[in-house]
């Protein structure tokens, strides 16, 4: 319902700019509850015909309509006026667009489907900061490639958000995941879109370095600083100065090289093994680890210290198994690159075999996709890949039953039993309380997706109210890895 607007207005006035109705509707009835002033509009061209009529607070904006898209609608609020908050959002969600939307200055992005109470966060963020003469944001070059990550699953438009957000801002990143997440690609993202794009990257995974070694490795050495040092040295700290340095596995460096990891952190200067001068350097560090860092500061094996300078911004990147509609676009996408690396044709998975590796549950996660996608475009006998083409593990019998979970209620019950015998045979205690937030993680995944992430409708599955799967969800953020940052 729109309202007829005068220049005595005190309301917020929120303009809704999308083609589809039922988005508009949506949004609409959700806001006059708030006793907002709301217009709806289908289409840009319609908008900016009643900006003298009815000047918005605040527009929230489709990015894929007829007429214009809603990053060329943006650009033209903020020519008539640049304080006015865009929030953009899209059911077609990827980094470039996420990216794009925030650095071409919009307040924030959506992609749908979305929360209505999360959207209507956002908004009223959007209009206290405008309502008060906030900060307008500055508008930031934008990337000049696209950027092969892919992901519609809403962990990873949260990820593309949190990308688009900091990529301008010289901050401290900590990337966690599994193992074949893809963290070293979010850290190559996160180098192409900053402004230290045409400094050098440099990456080291301190896992893989033995420890007498790792020092040398990060800071260099002085001649003769110790057997076999027979000239000087540089580390890989001045190899990035002037750009970044990409810290991976951060969670196996010995507690000795991280103390000195926070000098470097603390005023940017080092010595290289058995020198005496000071090296100042300027470097922007992104790490990225799989392991539980609080529990590693538990154990005394991570300086808390250092654990908070690294944990300015967390990006969590999820296991596949926790984004299942993305595997098979991310089995597309590794096919053609295969192909165009070596140079064959470009292979198809029929129906049958892309409904059963869409079930499987991918423990090596996008690394072990492209693996199958190399052996299949080399393998596979024809263009089409059948079920009989797939490699022998992939139809295992362990690796089906697990997938498939084909042997009903003692599929999990099993594997369950044995860690309870393999915890209790450590010698630890608090068993009930080790495992029942792991439990609950893993009824509240299925929930979730079961319900295409509607959290009313996975609370009603799991026979929960909504508060109380928010304040769950909540109390697992908070002892998984480590808390939000973003």
């Amino acid at each position: 319902m729109n309202h007829q607007n005068t220049p005595e207005f005190q309301e917020p006035v929120v303009w809704i700019v999308d083609d589809d109705a039922s988005i508009r509707w949506v949004l609409n009835e959700a806001l006059e509850d708030r006793s907002y002033e709301v217009h709806a509009f289908e289409s840009p061209l319609e908008a900016l015909k009643n900006i003298d009529r009815a000047p918005p607070t605040v527009v929230i904006s489709d990015v894929r309509m007829p007429e214009m898209s809603g990053l060329e609608f943006m650009e033209e609020i903020h020519q008539i006026d640049k304080s006015i908050p865009v929030i953009i959002m899209t059911a077609h969600a990827d980094l470039n667009t996420a990216v794009r939307s925030l650095q071409s200055s919009a307040f924030e992005y959506l992609p749908k489907p979305f929360e209505i109470d999360d959207a209507l966060t956002v908004i009223d963020r959007a209009i206290k900061r405008h309502l008060s003469g906030g900060k307008k944001p500055r508008k930031t070059k934008t990337t000049k490639q696209p950027l092969n990550i892919i992901g519609s699953a809403p962990s990873m438009q949260e990820v593309f958000r949190i990308l688009g957000r900091v990529s301008q801002l010289d901050v401290t990143v900590l990337i966690n995941g599994e193992t074949g997440t893809g963290k070293e690609l979010v850290a190559r993202a996160l180098y192409e879109l900053s402004s230290r794009a045409n400094q050098p990257f440099v990456a080291i995974n301190t896992a893989a370095i033995p420890r007498d070694l790792l020092e040398s490795e990060l800071f260099g050495h002085e001649k003769g600083a110790f057997t076999g040092a027979l000239t000087q040295r540089v580390g890989r700290f001045e190899e990035a100065n002037g750009g970044t340095l990409f810290l991976d596995e951060i969670g196996d460096m010995p507690v000795d090289l991280q103390t000195r990891l926070l000098r470097v952190l603390n005023d940017g200067t080092f010595y290289r093994v058995g020198g005496k001068t000071p090296i100042k350097t300027d470097v922007r560090i992104i790490a990225a680890t799989h392991q539980n860092m609080r529990e590693l500061v538990k154990q005394g094996r991570f300086r808390e210290d250092l654990l908070y300078r690294l944990n300015v911004i967390r990006i969590k990147v999820p296991a596949l198994r926790e984004r299942r509609e993305d595997i098979i676009p991310i089995l597309r996408y590794y096919l053609s690159e295969e192909a165009k690396t070596y140079g064959l044709e470009e292979k198809q998975l029929s129906r049958p075999v892309e409904k059963y590796l869409e079930g499987l549950p991918w423990p090596g996660n996008v690394r072990q996709i492209r693996s199958l996608c190399t052996w299949l475009t080399i393998m596979a006998p024809d263009k089409t890949v059948h079920m009989e083409d797939l490699p022998l593990e992939l139809k295992s019998g362990t690796f089906t039953e697990s997938a498939s979970g084909s042997n009903g209620t003692d599929d999990w019950q099993t594997p369950l039993q044995h860690w309870a015998e393999a915890f209790l045979a450590s010698g630890k205690s608090g068993l009930h309380t080790e495992a029942e937030p792991m439990f609950e993680k893993v009824l509240i995944d299925a929930a979730m997706r079961a319900s295409m992430n509607h959290r009313q409708k996975a609370a009603q599955l799991l026979g929960w109210g909504r508060n109380t799967l928010t304040r769950k969800t909540q109390a697992l953020e908070e002892r998984d890895e480590l808390p939000s940052s973003d």
